[in-house]
């Protein structure tokens, strides 16, 4: 892969993040928004830890759930 190539992958690779970021911001955003109307507010430091360690947790298991369905299917392809 010539020079034009390496870069036409990293802005491919950047462009991708950037996209994640923004849908991980508007999921931010919305999480925020159930956490304030199920729990109330959000301005005190227990409720931000709160909310921090709720979605940590759904993160983990979310990414765990994740490269388990991405094994498989690797297991799949090679079938």
């Amino acid at each position: 892969m010539g020079f034009y190539g390496e870069v036409l992958d990293k802005v491919s690779d950047l462009i991708t993040a950037a996209f994640g970021l923004v849908a991980a911001l508007a999921w931010n955003g919305a999480i925020q928004a159930l956490f304030v109307q199920a729990f109330g507010t959000t301005e005190s430091l227990a409720a931000q830890f709160s909310y921090a360690i709720i979605v940590t947790v759904i993160a983990v298991l979310a990414t765990i759930w994740i490269a388990r369905l991405a094994a498989q299917a690797g297991r799949e392809k090679k079938e």
